[in-house]
């Protein structure tokens, strides 16, 4: 009995069924190994949501919507006649107008500003800024995002002015800021902006004379116009069909019996 219980823990005791240690200096390659494993996994991972991300969809998930809302249209047809030998773009990123005296910077500054604009920019025929203009929300323009930009508009030499289509200033006033111009230059403009919109009314006149002259060509009275210079004289029939101030009456108006 006393042999086989030596047996019998000998047995227990067999190398075969005691666990092997892992060796220390295995656990230190291991260990490394497995981090920079991982993290090639999930670089690999995060490239690839990027590519996903970069991939050009089949259905957009956009829809159109109107450039300007209702008060930036008013202030916009306002601009437009206001600065009418200028530009009104609109929503104008400032970065398309300004350039980093650094050029190292250039990066630094256009993730700060890409996404700094206003609504409306003033430019010349030749594409240089004169000024801007920003239309404020119901809830106004925040306190730090208006001294960015009017310091920033400022420094680099452009006019900054907010506006209200129910408080627009004086066109003299927003001209000579943003133009430089004076009075005498306002007389002048005044008197082209007069003469323009009488040689309007004149063009208007005389095309609405023509397409009546036309449209009355087409129906039956057109052929009168002939009959004073033909050979029918004047004083007979025909001439019952002249008024007293001399418009072409009616076929049917003859004087009758009760006139």
């Amino acid at each position: 009995m006393r042999l086989y219980n030596l047996t019998h823990k000998r047995c227990l005791r067999s190398p075969m069924t005691e666990p092997l240690p892992i060796p220390l200096w295995l656990l230190l390659l291991l260990v490394p190994a497995l981090i920079v494993l991982g993290g090639m996994v999930h670089r690999w991972w995060k490239v690839r949501q990027e590519r996903q991300k970069r991939r050009l969809p089949k259905h957009w998930p956009l829809m159109s919507r109107a450039l300007l809302n209702s008060d930036e249209v008013r202030t916009w047809h306002w601009l437009s006649r206001t600065f009418y030998d200028h530009h009104v773009m609109i929503k104008l990123p400032v970065t398309r107008f300004t350039l980093p005296r650094d050029p190292e910077e250039g990066k630094n500054w256009y993730q700060l500003l890409a996404s700094v604009y206003c609504t409306f920019t003033i430019c010349h025929t030749d594409g240089r800024v004169v000024g801007c203009i920003d239309v404020p929300p119901k809830a106004g323009i925040r306190p730090q995002v208006r001294r960015l930009k009017y310091g920033l508009l400022t420094q680099c030499g452009y006019p900054y002015w907010i506006v209200r289509p129910d408080d627009l200033p004086p066109v003299a006033e927003i001209r000579a800021e943003f133009l430089g111009e004076s009075r005498e230059a306002q007389t002048i403009r005044q008197n082209e902006e007069e003469q323009r919109a009488l040689h309007d009314a004149q063009a208007n006149l005389r095309s609405a004379i023509d397409r009546r002259r036309r449209n009355r060509g087409n129906t039956d009275f057109g052929g009168l116009s002939s009959w004073p210079n033909s050979t029918v004289d004047p004083r007979g029939d025909l001439h019952s069909q002249w008024g007293e101030n001399s418009f072409l009456m009616p076929l049917d108006s003859r004087k009758g019996d009760l006139l």
